[in-house]
């Protein structure tokens, strides 16, 4: 069972729209049927999927997740670049979902840290041990995970008050002129296309400061370094400052290249440990492709 609290930015919308906004994993379609079959609650009432909400009304998801039974370990050869009792540090590669969601339940990252851990935290519910943040399907990088609930509860704060550390590097489309650069624009769902996030009025605050770490003819290579955490940020905000990244079939407004999907690395990620409280960093080498792909551009 989960509890979910309506926020502001969510008020006097639909129940199954706010479903949506504050619980990604699940489809608009997923939603709907659960709310027909009495597994979502409003303020412990079944209610219809038009009724609107009200800041502070709690939503209440009864028991629609996958037993665990239903999570099969897998072993996907997970690049490990750390691990010890309390937490790992995994190199995701693209195409990997990092955790099950309906009609998805293989060949994600938690598939494979059931296989290779034999104690996850499941603070975040059984689809998700260990997960305390996600990073896209075509974005690859570094991942924290908790292996125990003390673990994911110091992790969790850590990205709340961003005294943890994560840079990206990103290929975008045109020359960027500034060396350096801050964006700060709310994201929230895009008002044209649900599945989209974008720059909104009402959105949730968000901030990316990049700086230029190469430029070619067409394209800048780029680092970001994030001071809040929303859903697709890097991609939302370098779209609307008009450099999307290169391969981004979602928010790139040019031809896609190839078809390795977004050039996004999560290339650094620095925490303090939660048992020893000692700043812990740890950096990653640029996936083949994204080297490659720049190498052309000399």
């Amino acid at each position: 069972m989960e509890k979910y609290k309506i926020t502001k930015e969510c008020a006097n919308m639909r129940f199954d729209k706010a479903i949506s906004m504050l619980v990604s994993s699940y489809s608009r379609a997923y939603i709907s049927r659960c709310i027909e079959d009495g597994k979502i609650l409003l303020n412990d009432k079944i209610v219809k999927q038009s009724t609107l909400v009200k800041e502070n009304d709690e939503i209440t998801i009864l028991d629609i997740e996958p037993k665990k039974l239903q999570i099969n370990a897998e072993n996907l050869n997970l690049d490990i670049v750390y691990e010890d009792s309390d937490v790992a540090v995994i190199n995701k590669p693209k195409g990997m979902v990092v955790h099950p969601a309906y009609g998805n339940y293989e060949n994600t990252l938690v598939n494979g840290l059931l296989y290779e851990f034999d104690d996850l935290s499941e603070i975040n519910g059984v689809i998700r041990p260990g997960i305390v943040h996600r990073i896209d399907k075509d974005t690859t990088g570094l991942l924290m995970v908790a292996k125990n609930d003390e673990a994911s509860k110091s992790l969790t704060e850590q990205l709340k008050n961003h005294t943890c550390q994560r840079t990206y590097h990103a290929l975008v489309y045109g020359v960027i002129s500034e060396d350096r650069g801050r964006i700060n624009a709310p994201i929230g769902r895009s008002k044209e296309d649900r599945k989209k996030m974008a720059v909104v009025k009402d959105g949730k605050p968000a901030i990316t400061n990049f700086r230029v770490l190469k430029r070619f003819k067409n394209f800048t290579y780029i680092e970001c370094k994030l001071e809040t955490g929303r859903t697709h940020q890097i991609r939302v905000h370098m779209e609307y400052i008009g450099h999307p990244l290169v391969g981004d079939k979602t928010y790139g407004r040019r031809k896609v290249i190839g078809d390795l999907g977004q050039f996004l690395h999560a290339k650094t990620i620095g925490f303090y440990h939660p048992r020893t409280k000692k700043w812990m960093q740890f950096d990653s080498e640029l996936p083949q492709y994204f080297t490659d792909f720049m190498n052309n551009l000399e």
